[in-house]
């Protein structure tokens, strides 16, 4: 059953969707980055920055579970996280 949520793009996730965040309403992961592709196609950056990102989940990181088995829930967060260049020094 599909679950409501919010989706936050940072730096160039955001760039590339043209919005901050947006609503899902999806059962997982894949399902969620599934519908954002397609409402963001014309953007096709998008899609080429979605490869790169990595995921956290209600705070928790995706890591390398596969996004068909991330369960999302009401209520919940989805963060898109692009590579940070930079870093400790």
């Amino acid at each position: 059953m599909p679950a409501q949520g919010t989706i936050r793009y940072w730096a160039a996730a955001k760039a590339a969707a043209g919005v901050a965040e947006e609503a899902y309403d999806a059962a997982t992961l894949a399902d969620a980055l599934a519908r954002a592709r397609e409402r963001h196609a014309a953007r096709p950056e998008f899609a080429r920055v979605l490869l790169r990102c990595s995921f956290l989940v209600n705070g928790d990181p995706v890591g390398t579970r596969a996004p068909e088995s991330v369960t999302l829930t009401d209520g919940g967060t989805v963060e898109v996280l692009p590579p940070f260049a930079g870093g400790a020094r």
